[in-house]
């Protein structure tokens, strides 16, 4: 059974940096893309950042580029989301995803097979 496991989500400031962490168990191969996405309180849930299974390709929505950097770790089946400069905007659940396609469209909720249960993110004073 698959399983991804969230953490590092937790109140901060704006303008501070953190790093998110999924774990994933349970995966038959490495080849599975994975994606980071987000849900604040009254919306649809979003895409955030993406990692092809090679760790070559990434993909960001535009208001995170520059910002947040996806990384993974496959000997750790471990994705990152180093977030910095933080802005209230950015407080959500954040939720990891993973998927095996044969094409690559990172930003569809429907290319991906599992999820996680979600790390709150807070960015307030």
């Amino acid at each position: 059974q698959v399983q991804l496991v969230e953490s590092g989500g937790r109140l901060v400031q704006p303008g501070d940096s953190l790093r998110l962490s999924c774990t994933a168990s349970g995966l038959t191969s490495v080849n599975y893309n994975m994606g980071w996405f987000r849900q604040a309180p009254g919306k649809e849930r979003e895409f955030v950042a993406a990692i092809r299974w090679t760790g070559r390709l990434t993909s960001y929505t535009d208001s995170v580029q520059g910002r947040f950097t996806i990384s993974r770790d496959n000997a750790k089946n471990t994705v990152y989301l180093q977030m910095n400069s933080l802005k209230p905007e950015d407080a959500a659940v954040y939720f990891c995803a993973a998927g095996v396609r044969p094409g690559w469209s990172p930003t569809s909720i429907h290319e991906y097979d599992y999820w996680g249960q979600g790390t709150q993110v807070t960015v307030s004073h």
